[in-house]
């Protein structure tokens, strides 16, 4: 097997697992978490070379209590009281056939990790930095990317997390409802987000998505929409995140070309966007949008919407998105949503506008002044307006920023294409992409 489809395997199992071992080591989350880590490492190295064992789950769970075992027998000062526990478990369960087992719906423990994840005792960053690393799969540097921050940094916050949910007692259960619920759910919430964006466009490496990333991220979420009571206040904003995914994945099969290499929105077949995930993601944001107060998912889905339903860029509803893009400044303000709004921007008053917008908000937050997203659209937006030099300089250094091979390669081609300097390799689809600033991919 491949080592992205073990890698695939292993991202699928990890909360499983996890959530087994913790069902024996209540209140022990770090340390489980450690073994876990250690026991997919393990999985990682060896199952490309040697195969996958006939039952993963097992393995996998297996290795882990083992960990488990020899981290809790090093631990002097805890010696008598963890060793008299670890002997207590029967040799049966070192083979794990309870992590195994296929438990019913509302006992996912994928779905419990998350709310143990975000337990309030946590700070709202360190509950979503956590969950992307133990229900996730996601490694310190991906979510360090997700972040803006550096990794040393994220390393950090992950450890603290993991020593607050000990400290703290954190049970291995869904949160009672109320305020601790809503609390803890809107956490969640943003975690499936930051999820499926990895999985849909991937921070780092050689591919541009992850589809076992975002697929997962859809599933926990639909779970969380059935989870809920039709008149819950919450179950609206669940639905258009939901939404927000199926719309936005229903582009996934036009987003690269025979090359594998990327085509933005404006350049895309829309032909073979999925129709289906469109149909489905339409209908849940119209269940949706009356049902409560409109949230920030919900205003996504409906820009999501309004590009689904347009034939062509050209066709779009620019000034609508636009307008949705106001709506989601006031309610949801943050660098991403500003340097969208921009792309909108430059379609309805021209890219001159827009750039003046780029460079405010690049001058009002430093980390964005040099992020590879604020960069690609600046180029654009100085294509649009017909500058090829500023435009190319702006590629490049897009280029140079990212992390993502497939990224690098389109921006390059579009420096490439603005005449001179450093080149990737030119391909006729990258030749004949469109002037205008892309409106996501």
């Amino acid at each position: 097997m491949r080592d992205r489809a073990v890698g695939d395997l292993l991202r699928g199992l990890a909360p499983a697992v996890l959530g087994g071992l913790l069902r024996r080591y209540p209140g022990q989350f770090d340390l489980c978490e450690d073994a876990v880590q250690e026991a997919l490492l393990a999985a990682a190295t060896g199952w490309p070379r040697d195969g996958v064992p006939d039952n993963p789950r097992g393995w996998l769970a297996a290795v882990a209590a083992r960990r488990m075992i020899d981290t809790i027998r090093a631990e002097a000062a805890r010696r008598r009281r963890e060793e008299g526990l670890a002997v207590s478990i029967p040799a049966s369960e070192l083979v794990a056939g309870a992590a195994d087992s296929e438990r019913p719906a509302d006992q996912d423990d994928s779905l419990r990790l998350l709310f143990l994840c975000c337990h309030p005792a946590l700070s709202p960053p360190s509950q979503v930095a956590l969950t992307l690393r133990a229900v996730g799969g996601l490694t310190t540097a991906q979510i360090a990317t997700a972040f803006l921050v550096p990794e040393a940094t994220m390393a950090q916050r992950i450890s603290r997390a993991k020593q607050g949910v000990r400290a703290a007692g954190a049970e291995f259960r869904m949160p009672a409802a109320g305020t601790e619920f809503g609390d803890r759910l809107r956490a969640v919430m943003h975690v499936l987000y930051l999820i499926f964006n990895e999985g849909y466009t991937a921070s780092e490496g050689t591919d541009l998505t992850r589809p076992g990333l975002s697929d997962e991220a859809v599933r926990l979420t639909r779970w969380l929409a059935r989870l809920l009571p039709d008149g819950a206040a919450e179950h609206a904003e669940v639905l258009g995140l939901l939404a927000l995914m199926l719309l936005t994945d229903a582009r996934r099969p036009a987003r690269a070309d025979a090359d594998g290499r990327m085509v933005p929105l404006a350049s895309q077949d829309r032909s073979r966007w999925d129709r289906a995930l469109i149909a489905e993601g339409v209908e849940l944001l119209e269940q949706a949008l009356p049902a409560g107060p409109v949230g920030a998912y919900q205003v996504q889905a409906a820009i999501a919407a309004v590009h689904a339903e347009a034939p062509d860029t050209d066709s779009t509803d620019w000034p609508q998105i636009l307008g949705l893009y106001d709506v989601l400044e006031r309610i949801a303000p943050n660098p991403m949503v500003a340097l969208a709004r921009a792309v909108a921007l430059a379609q309805v008053a021209g890219p001159s506008t827009a750039l003046a917008a780029v460079d405010a908000l690049a001058e009002a937050d430093r980390r964005m002044s040099t992020h590879h997203r604020l960069l690609a659209v600046r180029a654009h937006l100085h294509e649009m307006a017909g500058d090829p030099a500023a435009a190319g300089a702006a590629f490049r250094a897009a280029a140079r920023r990212t992390a993502s091979e497939p990224e690098r390669r389109y921006l390059l081609d579009k420096a490439a294409n603005q005449g001179g300097g450093e080149a990737g390799r030119v391909t006729p689809a990258a030749a004949s992409r469109s002037r205008r600033p892309p409106g996501g991919s």
